[in-house]
């Protein structure tokens, strides 16, 4: 039960590439949905957020390009391109887009 969508199998891409900018929002696409994972790809306009909110299980994010700050149980962390994190699951934690910037988030229950 795999459940990707959203994109091709055995097709060579570029995950920044699969979602563009929109002014004043949060855009997101889903590449893989089911109940043991969720696989999400996001971009940010600057100054756009998710409000604070928590996750069923916990949440992996590497930004693909520009810069976002992600505040875990009131702790603020600023990442940059090529950098990680983990969410734990169960504990609030928010994402801001400093800049714009792109997002890939696995989320494992």
């Amino acid at each position: 039960m795999v459940g990707y969508k959203n994109i091709d199998k055995k097709a060579k891409l570029e995950l920044r590439d699969q979602l563009t900018y929109q002014q004043g929002q949060v855009v997101s696409k889903t590449l893989v949905q089911n109940d043991a994972v969720s696989v999400t790809l996001f971009a940010f306009e600057k100054d756009e957020e998710i409000s604070t909110h928590e996750s069923g299980g916990d949440a992996m994010v590497t930004v693909l390009e520009g810069t976002g700050r992600f505040t875990i149980e009131g702790d603020v962390f600023i990442l940059h391109e090529g950098e990680t994190i983990i969410m734990p699951a169960k504990k609030p934690h928010a994402v801001y887009g400093e800049e714009r910037f792109k997002m890939i988030l696995t989320v494992v229950f």
